[in-house]
């Protein structure tokens, strides 16, 4: 009773997750529909081949023992013959179709990958920025990812296994049961424990896996630390190497050791399931052949009895194996599902207003209080700014002052829990996400440095107005880049970076300039630069700076920074502290007041 109990809470598991395998069959027709459909006639047609060939040996060892009774003839070798041949023919057909389904799979499982590999692009995409802040998101997309590209097409292969075991062990069953309706029984019986086995250690495997999610990112990041080229100099100068390979060992040891223990508790639990089969086996065939010597059935019947019971066992532990697999494989599907389903807080407005083509008037924090997610400390607290339109603004302050927080809200990658944002009195979250973000061109302090053309590193900037190379020039001179990009073989068709062949490396400086272009090209009517000349040398920032002021004529331009050579170009000058405004004015202003803008101004120049 407890074996029944345990196997009916299994099974009632099971069906919880049976949303899993409807959406998982959607996924799959959506991503390879025609391939589908080939692959499910395909497996219909190599249900029913085994039953013919049980059937068939059946009347070969009949007619084998009859002609041999009679004497063998013409007559009775021909019938012998087409019987022979017929069988031949379906073994080839089963050849053949095994082959060319295997084409199917593999055709249908690429297609399958390339699809849930844009679902989860996608879906990564869509998400809020926040999620990129929190350790549990990393956690879900590495579940969701791991095992997203086949589980699903594993899922699909199960059921259909499932069904073709289904269709030929029905036919078998019928079979066996002119011999002793008890027989199906004794079958099914003879399977259970292995049953049990499968789901047991299906779900004991996935809380396995989930537990080790954390440990398998830890000991993936030892791995990144190790084989690539951001922290290959790090390693060797610190002598690092050591540390993090002893590090990445340990935690494999760890993980190696839990799984090797679960893999061996299963295969003593299944070598007890096969011994209890393995009984009920040969109670089955001592049977028959107790049939045989008391001569009411025939040796054609035997080999049919054998071959049968035979292929009965293993097609009923093959399809509750299937079972146990679809079982696993929804439980793992869980968690690409539950990702995938991820709902942004950061939406478009239900009925958006119009951005202004221009901004007209000014940006404006109205009593904006914003916090992190998991922070219990605001970042922002009644926060007020106005940021009017045509001037340079500078904000200065110290790390964590709450300066890149201001950038985050105004790209919408956040939303302010409390207060609102106004671009020209229209409040951001009223306006459509992306013409928000269409309408701002940022430089953030870490830039990605692409991979790709100097042209495509700048056209990046601006998809939409599809930059001819003239404008691509004219943004890598706004940047003081072009100079750099002359010093290069192939010019704006050099490959930059070291990833792949014939590419070159820049120095932080450089790679800056070239994201300063990308940011350039875009002619947007709010510039936002976080820390734009960090990597730069002095005479380089100078450069730059006269050429900015050019550029930034006309246009409202935001410049995060802690150079006062930057700042003291701006037009106006705020200097946060705390999440707060503390000081505002132009840099002579500001040095009058005698505050911390002047104490860190000659701070800096001193050490200059």
């Amino acid at each position: 009773m407890k074996k029944f109990s345990f196997l009916k809470q299994k099974l009632s598991n099971g069906f919880s997750q049976l949303p899993y395998l409807f959406q998982a069959f959607n996924l799959v027709w959506q991503a390879a529909k025609k391939w589908t459909f080939i692959w499910a006639v395909l497996l219909i047609i190599q249900g029913l081949l085994p039953v013919a060939t049980v059937y068939l040996t059946q009347q070969l060892v009949d007619s084998l023992v009859a002609a041999l009774n009679v004497g063998v003839s013409k007559e009775n070798a021909i019938p012998i013959l087409i019987l022979v041949a017929v069988m031949g023919g379906i073994l080839l057909l089963t050849q053949v179709l095994g082959s060319f389904l295997n084409w199917v799979r593999t055709v249908q499982a690429e297609l399958v990958k390339d699809y849930i590999s844009c679902l989860i692009h996608k879906k990564s995409l869509e998400v809020d920025f926040a999620f990129y802040e929190s350790a549990e998101y990393f956690d879900r997309l590495h579940r969701a990812r791991q095992d997203a590209f086949y589980r699903p097409t594993a899922l699909l292969e199960n059921s259909g296994s499932l069904v073709q075991n289904g269709i030929t062990l029905i036919a078998m069953a019928a079979v066996l049961t002119q011999f002793g309706v008890w027989i199906p029984a004794a079958l099914l019986i003879s399977t259970l424990p292995a049953f049990a086995v499968i789901l047991n250690y299906s779900k004991q495997n996935y809380e396995w896996w989930l537990k080790a999610t954390a440990d398998e990112r830890r000991s993936w990041y030892y791995y990144w630390l190790l084989t690539e080229k951001d922290s290959a100099a790090e390693l060797r100068i610190f002598e690092l190497g050591d540390y993090f390979q002893s590090a990445y060992q340990s935690l494999r040891r760890k993980l190696r050791a839990e799984k090797i223990k679960l893999a061996k508790n299963e295969s003593l639990a299944n070598l007890g399931a096969s011994a209890i089969a393995l009984l009920i086996t040969a109670f089955a065939l001592t049977w028959m052949v107790l049939q045989v010597l008391q001569k009411r059935v025939t040796l054609g019947d035997l080999a049919l009895f054998y071959q049968a019971f035979n292929q009965g066992q293993t097609l009923m532990r093959n399809l509750l194996q299937n079972l146990g697999q679809v079982y696993s494989n929804m439980l793992f599907l869980g968690n690409l599902f539950e990702f995938l389903e991820l709902s942004p807080q950061v939406i478009d407005p239900l009925q958006p207003k119009s951005i202004p083509r221009n901004l007209d008037r000014a940006i404006k924090f109205e009593n904006v209080s914003f916090w992190y997610p998991g922070s219990n400390k605001a970042a922002l607290e009644n926060f007020n700014l106005t940021i009017p339109s045509g001037k340079i603004i500078a904000i200065v302050g110290a790390n964590g002052a709450g300066k890149s927080t201001l950038l985050k809200l105004l790209c919408r990658l956040y939303d302010p829990q409390q207060g609102k944002i106004t671009w020209d009195g229209i409040d951001l979250r009223d306006l459509p996400i992306q013409k928000l973000r269409r309408s701002i061109t940022v430089l953030f302090q870490q830039p990605v440095n692409y991979n790709a053309s100097v042209a495509e590193n700048i056209a990046l900037g601006d998809l939409l107005a599809t930059a001819k190379l003239p404008e691509i020039a004219n943004a890598a001179e706004a940047a003081g880049a072009t100079e750099i990009i002359d010093r290069l073989p192939d010019n704006y068709h050099t490959i930059l970076g070291k990833l792949f062949t014939g590419g070159i490396e820049l120095s932080g400086g450089e790679w800056q300039r070239i994201a300063l272009a990308r940011a350039f090209l875009r002619q947007a009517p709010l510039i936002i630069l976080d820390e734009p000349t960090s990597a730069m040398d002095s005479w380089a920032e100078a450069d730059w700076l006269e050429r900015f002021c050019q550029l930034a004529k006309g246009r409202t331009a935001i410049i995060i920074t802690h150079r006062f050579t930057i700042a003291r170009r701006a037009d106006i000058i705020h200097v946060m502290s705390d999440g707060e405004i503390v000081e505002s004015g132009c840099h002579d202003e500001l040095l009058t007041l005698g505050c911390l803008y002047a104490q860190s101004w000659k701070t800096q120049i001193q050490a200059n």
